[in-house]
């Protein structure tokens, strides 16, 4: 019983102190969490040059402050949007950081009551190129910010940083801050897929605020798909009566401008992409004599693949009708979208759709060849997009595809750019060193649906007891992006210099298999904001090191932000690590 006891009391001790220390650390990572500051301001994407002091002082933000140009407002629409918007933001965003920042308010400088805007060519055109450039002041003793640009469109880039650089409540800002800033790539943009599932216009304009945040200048609008055809085409209705998912379920002539006039406000140019001829089963619903393979089973054990994925139908290119068609949503969409790259697609053409067709079955019999036919449809439309001032994206394939593709000798590289999917630098490195232009959205990098496994049904091989991981989930690009896979991407590596010339940029991609406007925030962002800083400023320090390490916290910063602005960003980790820097560190910091 002695022994027992005397056990019993040792335990109680073990225990209050084992209690009294877990209070001392709670106590302590208390005090952390209240102590922790920085010197540093969040401006996402890094600019190319920032200083700030020393001192760190900050002013605040006069009651007043007001934005000013000698732009006039009433010829350029875009510009007095934007600053509007931009006041609003600044008076009363009241952003709290995560981690404080350590700064003097200095109550013997004059608040900051106005931001002063030079434009040199107010009138250039967001077009691919644009000067996007600009030169922000905040001085030490003066009551005006100063911002200069060449264009509006780099005004928009330092109306951003701007309002990042404000915070507090009242709300303060740095002085003795000077910033130049540029981009490194000129084409920044996030793909989004409407087809497969349909995004509301809400949701579309949404994306496009995010991506003028993160100064990200494209979205790439994949309007239509097999699956179905929501864009009205005022010359051929039917395609979207019979080819929407409902009649509620379409994108107007309405809708369409008002999107790419919302892209103008925000410095965003809105890029269509019609797909074809893969991709078109959805055309089929009104014009069935068009389209081979429509509405077939995609695939069946022991002969030939129909689809890339469930969702079959080409577009016949020997029936002249194809053409007629065609070229009405061509001149439509040119119409509607004064955007001047053009996204043709011509994508994952599968030769098992075609063969189904009898014309197209004697055309080969006749000693004909897969790629002929596709060069068919290449020849009946490139000139006439070319000849309505586009310069064509199409994806690598129509060059690259080891079963359908066509001669470089019909793709003319001074109005032909090929944006690339497979095989990561390889296929960027095979585009450039052909001559041609590239914009990179490598599958193994920038595809923002992969690793959530497949989404085809009754599917045996997920009915696996052992646990294991085939395939990644069954996801054909699995794993998962995280952003640090995106932000560690170096769409360039492996170029020649003047290979490296002709890569214009890159986008991520959302396909929407698996995703609509209720997790469209949470799968884009903020992996697209890693891809926004990397082709802004670079993903390394001025000494060369990758500096994703010191990212981490700017991005944990970033993203609370975007959500303080309406954003759904999903989390990169928990906020405990945000509140104990490296703490959450793979190497122990210093």
């Amino acid at each position: 019983m002695l022994i027992q006891s005397l056990l019993s009391s040792l335990l109680l001790l073990m225990l209050c102190l084992s209690s009294s220390t877990a209070n001392v650390v709670a106590t302590y990572h208390r005090s952390i969490t209240k102590t922790v500051t920085t010197t540093n301001i969040n401006v996402w994407p890094k600019p190319r040059n920032l200083t700030w002091g020393p001192p760190h002082q900050s002013t605040l933000l006069h009651p007043s402050f007001t934005i000013t140009t000698t732009v006039n407002h009433h010829t350029n629409n875009h510009l007095s949007a934007a600053i509007n918007r931009y006041i609003n933001l600044i008076k009363t965003e009241h952003h709290r950081p995560l981690v404080p920042i350590a700064t003097n308010l200095t109550k013997n400088l004059p608040p900051l009551s106005t931001l002063t805007i030079t434009i040199t060519n107010p009138s250039a055109s967001l077009h691919h190129g644009v000067d996007e450039s600009y030169t922000l002041s905040i001085p030490w003793n003066a009551s005006r910010a100063t911002l200069s640009a060449p264009t509006t469109w780099g005004a928009m880039r330092g109306l951003e940083t701007f309002s990042q650089l404000a915070w507090g409540t009242p709300t303060r800002v740095p002085v003795g801050v000077h910033v130049w800033d540029a981009p490194l790539f000129a084409h920044r943009g996030v793909m989004l897929d409407t087809a497969r599932n349909y995004y509301p216009v809400r949701d579309i304009m949404r994306t496009i605020e995010a991506l003028s945040m993160n100064k990200v200048n494209v979205f790439h609008w994949h309007i239509t798909d097999s699956q179905s055809f929501p864009l009205v085409v005022p010359s051929e209705p039917g395609l979207a009566d019979k080819g929407a998912y409902d009649s509620d379920m379409v994108y107007s002539p309405d809708d369409v401008r008002n999107i790419v006039e919302f892209g103008l406000d925000h410095g965003v140019r809105v890029l269509p992409e019609i797909d074809s001829p893969g991709h078109t089963g959805s055309w089929a619903l009104a014009y069935p004599e068009i389209v081979t393979c429509a509405n077939m089973f995609w695939f069946t054990p022991g002969s030939q693949i129909l689809a890339a994925e469930p969702g079959t139908g080409h577009l016949n290119p020997l029936n002249p009708k194809t053409y007629q068609v065609m070229k009405n949503v061509i001149h439509d969409v040119t119409t509607l979208f004064p955007e001047p790259f053009y996204h043709a697609g011509a994508d994952e053409v599968v030769p098992g759709c075609w063969k189904t067709d009898p014309t197209i079955q004697n055309y080969l019999s006749n000693g004909g060849t897969l790629n002929q036919i596709l060069e068919t449809f290449v020849n009946n439309t490139l000139p006439f997009i070319m000849s309505l001032n586009r310069t064509v994206i199409y994806w690598e394939d129509v060059l690259l595809s080891d079963s359908v593709h066509v001669s470089s000798t019909i793709l003319p590289k001074e109005n032909v750019i090929l944006q690339t999917w497979n095989n990561g630098h390889k296929n960027t490195k095979r585009i450039v060193s052909s001559g041609y232009r590239a914009i990179v959205s490598s599958a193994d990098f920038y595809y923002l649906d992969c690793g959530h496994g497949d989404f085809v049904g009754n599917n045996s091989a997920y009915d696996n007891q052992t646990g294991s991981d085939a395939n990644n989930g069954g996801s054909w690009c699995g794993p998962f992006k995280t952003w640090q896979t995106i932000y560690n991407y170096d769409i360039t590596y492996g170029l020649l210099e003047e290979e490296a010339k002709l890569v214009l940029g890159g986008e991520v991609a959302l396909w929407s298999e698996q995703a609509d406007g209720t997790v469209v925030d949470s799968r884009i962002w903020p992996r697209a904001s890693a891809m926004a800083e990397t082709l802004w400023s670079g993903n390394r320090d001025e000494n060369g090191m990758k500096r994703y390490a010191e990212a981490t916290d700017r991005l944990n910063e970033w993203r609370s932000r975007m959500v303080s602005r309406g954003i759904g960003a999903e989390p990169i980790q928990p906020l405990w690590c945000v509140r104990n820097p490296g703490m959450c560190n793979t190497l122990q910091p210093l």
